[in-house]
């Protein structure tokens, strides 16, 4: 079952596509290429919210539909719930 999509093969963040649980290992899809993608959400991540598919720290971009969507305000582990608590849109930041 798939349980969240990557738009961009370059996208450093996955969508959630189903409510997810804290500890479940994922399945993903990337859209552009078809590939599976894996990831491990360390909490719940609502469905339609981000999941960091990789380690970010403070200044970083985070890259979704192939283009940067937001800055990183506060360090993010691979697996975390990205949304308004740890990313702020470019023109906030």
């Amino acid at each position: 079952m798939i349980q969240f999509l990557v738009h961009e093969k370059k996208d450093t963040v996955g969508v959630a596509v189903v409510d997810v649980k804290a500890g479940e290992s994922l399945e993903g899809r990337s859209l552009d290429s078809n590939e599976t993608v894996k990831a491990k959400a360390n909490m719940d991540i609502p469905l339609g919210h981000k999941i960091a598919l990789k380690d970010f720290k403070t200044g970083d971009d985070v890259v979704k539909y192939g283009v940067v969507v937001g800055r990183v305000v506060q360090p993010i582990k691979q697996g975390d719930h990205v949304h308004v608590h740890n990313v702020k849109t470019k023109r906030w930041a």
